[in-house]
């Protein structure tokens, strides 16, 4: 690898021995702010016809690696990763390689970030080290940027891949093997560059990489790809968008949570509105009446069984072609009883339906038990509704201004499915002024079909009002609390009313999500109007957003 071994370590000895202005030891002086520069290295960088097993780099002052580990990008990915040291203050870098190299190969590694200078943590920026095993460095680069399908902004270190497509490829690949090219999105616009590449084709994909392993895991990573086929060389520049696929069913094994009640653990984010799955238990070949509702925010389900005296219990789940049976062990133990809690308290929002949650499903309703009536004793009509999966129970009526309400539920108007019926229940609620509160107008504009969701949402990504819209381009909002907002757009291409990933196998990309970048500030009592040019790409918003205030109402 080193031609001339004498010559290597005469020149280390002197580089040791000399500090010709060595930057940012001498006080009183002015303060360094170079970053640190490559010297030499061994063999030099963008060779040829590399065969060894050994890099050594050397620089003109102390550096110290930082954050190598995410900064540092080995293209293409090393099975192996080498091993680089000192990992200490050093001006000399030894890079040990443990793979085996790929004939006529270009090679690049790029550390990012991760070496500054010493003292004053200046960084080299993207500094890189290229060699070939072939007789040439290859030149070819392919550039783009990283989106996040559904949120505002996309993760910080999105590795971007090139797969080659050859007679050996086929889908599987990202799930298996790691990519031909490789880097990572480093900086906060979330661009990348592939450099070095060969001339061919390939697949482009963009990969949350939770594991740091190269290789796609749903259950975990984020992931992006382009449908068409990447040819290199290419001037195009490509956009990504990640989304986080919603997994096939799986479930696991049902614990025991109490005397009446199972926990059905499955795989991922699922929605179960239109095609919840099917859970039978049997004791002895004999049906359990049960009742299936989500835990919240857990991905599980929660089986609901009449109490009995047995010793097993058989959970069969069917969706489509999915059919798992489980056997599970019964133990005695506390039984749930009904608790419910009202979501609301004190004051009750105008575009707020006033909720009660229940601790067990609810399976009867009796109206004539419940009344609502105004400050001056009238009586309010109202409509229900329950919500038998989440276990939420819904009362809807007219509010109004400057209102008090007194709601109450006499013994007997709600029964769980256990035949448990509430006490006495009862609520006092107000509302504000209309004053309280803003108007809101979106006028879109160059929306590309319909329908589509409009939506308003906080600093938290909450939804804080959701409006549907199958043609019009004028949406208002009314009676919204004053905060700062961001406006978002679904285009619901599949016409279901919710927001659907894509998938990689079904090579679906996600349904499209547009935000302004412009955040509202709206305060009490305005009515506002905001054009929401939905053909505009978003960008991060400034730190003073003010909305267009018009004193008249709509």
């Amino acid at each position: 690898m080193f031609k001339n071994s004498a010559i290597l370590i005469c020149i280390l000895l002197a580089l040791s021995l000399t500090n010709c202005a060595k930057r940012g030891t001498i006080t009183g002086g002015l303060k360094d702010t170079l970053a640190p520069n490559l010297r030499i290295s061994f063999p030099e960088n963008f060779n040829t016809q590399f065969k060894g097993d050994e890099i050594k780099l050397v620089f003109d002052e102390y550096i110290k690696l930082t954050n190598l580990s995410k900064q540092l990008i080995i293209s293409p990915p090393m099975e192996r990763e080498p091993l680089i040291l000192p990992t200490t203050a050093t001006k000399f870098l030894t890079i040990k390689l443990k793979d085996t190299l790929k004939p006529n190969t270009t090679y690049s590694f790029n550390f990012g970030q991760s070496i500054a200078d010493n003292n004053e943590g200046n960084t080299l920026n993207q500094f890189k080290y290229v060699f070939s095993t072939g007789d040439y460095i290859d030149s070819l680069s392919l550039s783009g940027k990283v989106k996040d399908a559904y949120e505002k902004e996309a993760d910080a270190f999105i590795s971007v891949m090139l797969y080659d497509i050859d007679d050996k490829f086929n889908d599987s690949v990202v799930y298996k093997k790691s990519p031909r090219y490789i880097t990572n999105t480093l900086d906060s616009l979330k661009t990348f560059k592939l450099e070095n590449l060969k001339a061919g084709k390939y697949l482009l994909v963009a990969m949350k990489d939770q594991n740091s392993n190269n290789k796609f895991n749903p259950k975990e990573d984020k992931i992006g790809f382009l449908k068409q086929v990447i040819t290199v060389p290419s001037d195009t520049a490509y956009t990504v968008d990640l989304f986080k696929e919603t997994l096939d069913l799986k479930t696991f094994k049902p614990t025991q949570s109490s005397g009446n009640k199972l926990l059905l653990g499955y795989n991922g984010k699922q929605s179960f509105k239109a095609n919840p799955p099917k859970v039978t238990i049997t004791s002895n070949k004999l049906v359990v009446p049960s009742i299936v509702t989500q835990m919240p925010e857990k991905d599980s389900l929660q089986v609901w069984y009449k109490p009995l005296k047995a010793d097993t219990l058989a959970v069969n789940v069917m969706r489509d072609n999915y059919k798992e049976e489980y056997i599970i062990r019964v133990k005695d133990q506390k039984k749930d009883s009904l608790d419910i809690k009202a979501l609301q308290n004190g004051v009750l929002n105008f575009r707020d339906r006033f909720t009660l949650e229940a601790s067990t499903p609810l399976v009867k309703f009796d109206k004539s038990k419940i009344q609502i009536l105004s400050k001056d004793s009238t009586a309010v009509a109202f409509t229900t509704e329950y919500d038998d999966f989440n276990q939420k129970f819904y009362l809807d009526f007219k509010k109004e201004v400057l209102e008090q309400y007194r709601i109450s539920f006499l013994p007997g108007a709600l029964t769980d499915f256990f035949e448990q019926a509430n006490d006495s229940l009862n609520y006092n609620l107000t509302t504000k002024t209309a004053a309280d509160y803003a108007n809101l107008r979106i006028q879109l504009q160059n929306v590309k079909r319909f329908p589509v969701i409009v939506q308003l949402t906080n600093s938290k990504g909450d939804v804080i009002a959701s409006e549907y819209s199958e043609e019009k381009t004028t949406v208002d909002f009314n009676l919204v609390e004053p905060t700062v907002l961001t406006l978002r757009l679904i285009y619901d291409d599949n016409k279901n009313g919710i927001y659907d990933t894509g998938s990689y196998l079904q090579k679906r990309y996600s349904e499209e999500v547009i935000y302004s970048s412009k955040e509202i500030n709206i305060h009490a009592n305005f009515d506002w109007e905001e054009t929401f040019d939905v053909s505009l790409p978003y960008t991060p918003p400034p730190k003073e957003k003010v909305g267009n205030k018009k004193k008249s109402s709509f």
